[in-house]
C-alpha cells in the first residue's frame, strides 16, 4: 500500500477534527504524522478484521479529514438546542398532515408492524425525523466523514463504523459511490449506521438485498428490526405526559423507575383525560423534566428509552414520540413548552467546568448537555437547596460560575 497518498492532508481540516477531542487528548505530534500513525494503525486493525488489502488500498488512498464534519460535530441540535425549541422545530401542522398521509401510503407497514410490534407512527415519526420522509438523505461520503469523526472525540465509535462500512462494500452490499449519508454516517431514509445495517438490514421483498435509500418499505422495516432487538414492547405506548404537586422532590426525575400507582402515591397525576391502557399502568416509567420545573412533566416509559438506541438523546426521543401521537390524531402537551433561551457553547462548557471544580463532575466537558451533565447539576442544585430539577438555563449557569469562583 503506497501510504504517501494518505499525507496529502489539509491543514485546516486536522485542525477542526482535532478541536473536537478534550484538550488533555488533543496530539502534540505534528499533522501529517498524527494521521500517518492514525491511518497506519487502523490499516491494520481492518487487515486483522478480515478486509481484503486490495479494498483498502483502494478505498482509503488518497482521503482527508472533511472540515465541515469536524464543525457539525461540535454543534449537534439535540445536545444544543433547548428542548422547547428543539420540539417546536421538528414538530409542526404541515409534518403531521404528511405523517398522517403516510400512515396509509405504505402497503407493508401491516406486514411490518405484525413481524416487529413497532407501531407505524413510531416509525413515521423516525422517519420524518431522520430524512423527512425520504427527500433529505444526505450525500456526504460515508467513508471520509467516518475517517474524519476517527480522528475526533468519538475515535473507537467512528473506526468500528468505518470498519462496517468498508465491510458493506467488501460484501457487495452497495459500491464507494452508492454509501452516501449525513456527516455522522448515518445512511438511508432512516438513517441506520454501517453497524446498524450489517446487524438489522431487511427487505420487505424477498431475495432482494435490503434498499434502505431507494425503498422506504426496506427503510422502515429495518428500523422497525432494530427497536425490536433493541427491545421494544408491544402493546405499551412511550410516555404519559403528567402534572406534579407543590412540593414534589424534582431529584427524582431521571430516577427511580416506578409503575404510575407508586408514582401516584407521590402526588403525580394525570394531565389529561386521555385513557392510559393498564400495561402503561403497570410498566416501569421514569420521570423527565425536559424542560425542568416550568415546562411539561412526562412518566417515560420503556419504550421511550428504546427510541433513544436510534439517538441518544430526551429531546429526539421526545419530538418522535410527539410525532407518533400526533400522526395518531393526538393533541399535543397539556402544559405549554416555556420559553428559552439558547446557551452558547462557551455558558455550556463553562457550567460543566465549574461543576467538576465544586466537585460534581459531569464527565467529559465537552458543550453536549447530557444525563452526566443533569446528574451532576442535580446533586449540586440539592446539595444548595434548589429545586434539584437538573435544568441548566443561563440564570443556572451564572450562579454556578459564581460558585466556582469562590470555591
Amino acid at each position: 500500500m503506497n501510504r504517501r497518498l494518505f499525507l496529502a492532508l489539509a491543514s485546516t481540516g486536522l485542525a477542526l477534527a482535532r478541536s473536537a477531542l478534550p484538550a488533555s487528548s488533543v496530539p502534540t505530534v505534528e499533522p501529517d504524522l498524527y494521521f500517518n500513525q492514525w491511518i497506519n494503525g487502523f490499516f491494520s486493525r481492518a487487515l486483522a478484521a478480515g478486509l481484503p488489502r486490495t479494498l483498502l488500498d483502494r478505498e482509503l488512498s488518497g482521503l482527508s479529514p472533511d472540515p465541515r464534519v469536524a464543525a457539525l460535530d461540535a454543534r449537534q441540535p439535540e445536545f444544543a438546542l433547548p428542548v422547547s425549541s428543539y420540539v417546536r422545530e421538528t414538530i409542526g401542522p404541515e409534518r403531521i398532515a404528511v405523517g398522517r398521509a403516510k400512515r396509509t401510503a405504505i402497503a407493508a407497514f401491516s406486514e411490518i408492524e405484525q413481524a416487529y410490534g413497532v407501531p407505524r407512527d413510531i416509525l413515521i415519526g423516525i422517519w420524518a425525523m431522520e430524512s423527512a420522509f425520504g427527500v433529505h438523505q444526505g450525500d456526504m461520503d460515508v467513508v471520509r466523514c467516518l475517517v474524519t469523526l476517527a480522528l475526533g472525540r468519538r475515535r473507537a465509535w467512528a473506526e468500528d463504523q468505518l470498519l462496517a462500512a468498508l465491510r458493506m462494500i467488501a460484501e457487495g452490499d452497495v459500491t464507494r459511490s452508492q454509501l452516501r449519508g449525513s456527516w455522522a454516517g448515518a445512511m438511508g431514509q432512516t438513517q441506520i449506521l454501517p453497524t446498524s445495517y450489517l446487524a438489522n438490514a431487511v427487505s420487505v421483498t424477498e431475495g432482494r438485498r435490503p434498499d434502505v435509500w431507494g425503498s422506504a418499505p426496506d427503510a422502515l422495516a429495518t428500523a422497525a428490526n432494530l427497536l425490536a432487538k433493541s427491545g421494544w414492547r408491544r402493546g405499551e405506548g412511550w410516555a404519559l405526559e403528567v402534572v406534579l404537586p407543590p412540593g414534589f422532590d424534582y431529584g427524582l426525575s431521571e430516577g427511580p423507575r416506578q409503575d404510575f400507582d407508586e408514582w401516584a402515591a407521590r402526588g403525580v397525576r394525570r394531565a389529561s383525560a386521555a385513557v392510559w391502557s393498564r400495561a402503561d399502568e403497570a410498566a416501569p416509567a421514569v420521570l423527565l423534566l425536559p424542560c425542568g420545573a416550568a415546562g411539561p412533566a412526562f412518566l417515560a416509559l420503556p419504550n421511550h428509552f428504546v427510541i433513544r438506541t436510534y439517538n441518544n438523546s430526551i429531546a429526539y426521543a421526545l419530538a418522535v414520540g410527539l410525532l407518533a401521537d400526533g400522526f395518531a390524531g393526538g393533541e399535543g402537551v397539556v402544559r405549554p413548552w416555556p420559553s428559552e433561551t439558547p446557551l452558547s457553547l462557551d455558558q455550556r462548557m463553562a457550567a460543566q467546568n465549574a461543576l467538576s471544580k465544586l466537585g460534581f463532575g459531569p464527565g467529559v466537558v465537552d458543550g453536549m448537555i447530557g444525563a452526566g451533565t443533569r446528574q451532576a447539576l442535580r446533586a449540586w442544585q440539592k446539595s444548595r437547596g434548589l429545586p434539584a430539577d437538573g435544568y441548566l438555563s443561563a440564570p443556572m449557569v451564572e450562579r454556578l460560575r459564581l460558585a466556582a469562583a469562590r470555591a
